[in-house]
């Protein structure tokens, strides 16, 4: 059935790295974010994510939604739950980096105010973990369920996607 999933924090590099693995294993990419749902419903991402914040109900439907679309098979799925979500993913990977690092990338990314994205980079990260505790009781700093943890500080996107493929064809 071929799933495999990808999480790690905001800079850490999932959506580079899970679109990498795809393309090389012939896979379908799952990268359903809420851009994509507020695309899908056809108001703006930051009508969505006001909305959001006001109720669980949009992360319940968009984490639904992308289970669903991974579990279709020869997938290769990244998302801030997706090991614990699937947990019959026949690779669970964890990305990681320091914080300085998930900053800088975030920076580089999308521009901005550097110490503007610090803070709203350890608010995310502390929200995400809050908001995930409270709707599955997943704790998203617990990476034991991981079958493979890579720092993304050590080795290029590139380098990380292999990584993951040789040890996707070790089991295979």
């Amino acid at each position: 059935m071929g799933i495999i999933a990808i999480s790690g924090k905001s800079g850490c590099g999932n959506s580079t790295v899970l679109h990498l693995v795809a393309e090389k294993l012939g896979y379908e990419p799952v990268n359903y974010t809420f851009r994509s749902m507020a695309a899908d419903m056809g108001i703006s991402f930051e009508e969505l994510h006001k909305k959001a914040q006001e109720s669980l109900e949009y992360d319940r439907k968009l984490d639904e939604h992308q289970v669903q679309l991974a579990r279709k098979g020869n997938t290769v799925i990244g998302s801030r739950l997706a090991i614990w979500m699937l947990p019959e993913a026949e690779l669970k990977v964890y990305l990681k980096a320091s914080h300085a690092t998930r900053v800088k990338r975030i920076h580089a990314r999308e521009g901005g105010d550097i110490e503007a994205i610090d803070r709203f980079t350890k608010e995310r990260d502390a929200k995400d973990r809050g908001r995930y505790l409270a709707l599955y009781n997943i704790d998203i700093d617990d990476i034991s369920s991981a079958h493979l943890v890579i720092d993304t500080e050590r080795w290029s996107a590139a380098q990380v996607a292999d990584i993951i493929v040789y040890a996707y064809h070790l089991i295979h």
